[in-house]
């Protein structure tokens, strides 16, 4: 047989062994992604009250670390009797998985999720916005830390109990310290920038993105890419983080699974 008729045999191989990965590759996708939303619905009903309470209601100024102190006893973190066990766990959680919890379970990632569905605007990738403000997020890092150990975690606010919920959030506002009342309207402010740009809030703002940012490095199981990429960037454009696999923002939601013309997006331990 000529070197024609095997390249034309092995290139009709290629198509075929290529058609075959196609269907399996979607059904990876469609099973990783309703995993992904079923979780995400789950939690939403599980923590989401607590994530509302710690913008609106928790009175301070680093919400969700100072939960065992609080007055506001109808908030979900008065459950935990050993508070610093969820951080630790979480913290756990993220040294084998990475951003998960941002992709999967935490209920202001789902909302910013939902919220970047209609954004319009996106940053060019490799442009000096993008490559400068993920780093927004150390920024966030670095006051809450200055919060809570230089200023000691004050109380800012008495959060006001009377009546329905959003009666007693319009008087804690009217009532609320200066630095409360700062800090509150910078976080509504960069969730309500999600509208306009993609979940704003948690690629250049969230100080607990940018903790998990620095575990996700070491994690061992990830959305991952393999060399066969060529950079297409397709799986950038379906990524409501508006960024790759394994690079800055990914928290392994699984979008991006089938995206790829070249099949080299994979979820789990990375091949060697």
């Amino acid at each position: 047989m000529s070197d024609a008729g095997v390249n034309t045999l092995h290139a009709a191989g290629g198509a075929a062994n290529l058609t075959e990965l196609r269907p399996r590759a979607g059904l990876r996708a469609r099973t990783v992604r309703l995993w992904n939303r079923v979780v995400q619905v789950v939690m939403l009903a599980v923590i989401g009250q607590w994530s509302f309470y710690g913008i609106f209601r928790c009175p301070f100024v680093v919400p969700y670390i100072s939960c065992q102190n609080c007055p506001v006893v109808a908030c979900h973190g008065r459950l935990f009797t050993m508070f610093w066990g969820v951080w630790a766990g979480w913290l756990a959680l993220a040294a084998l998985f990475g951003r998960a919890f941002c992709g999967w379970a935490c209920p202001g990632g789902t909302v910013n999720r939902l919220l970047g569905l209609f954004a319009p605007l996106r940053l060019k990738p490799g442009g000096l916005a993008a490559r400068l403000l993920p780093f927004g997020k150390y920024g966030g890092l670095a006051l809450a830390l200055w919060a809570y150990f230089v200023l000691g975690q004050p109380r800012v606010n008495v959060p006001i109990r009377t009546g329905e919920f959003f009666g007693a959030v319009a008087l804690t506002f009217e009532h609320a310290m200066p630095l409360w009342l700062v800090r509150t309207w910078a976080v509504v402010g960069l969730l309500a920038l999600g509208v306009a740009v993609s979940a704003a809030w948690c690629r250049f703002a969230c100080p607990a993105g940018g903790v998990l940012e620095v575990v996700r490095r070491f994690a061992p199981f990830a959305v991952y890419k393999t060399d066969a990429c060529n950079g297409c960037d397709k799986c950038r454009k379906v990524c409501y983080m508006a960024t790759r696999p394994e690079e800055t923002n990914c928290t392994n939601c699984g979008d991006c699974i089938g995206s790829c013309p070249q099949d080299c997006i994979g979820i789990g331990r990375k091949p060697r």
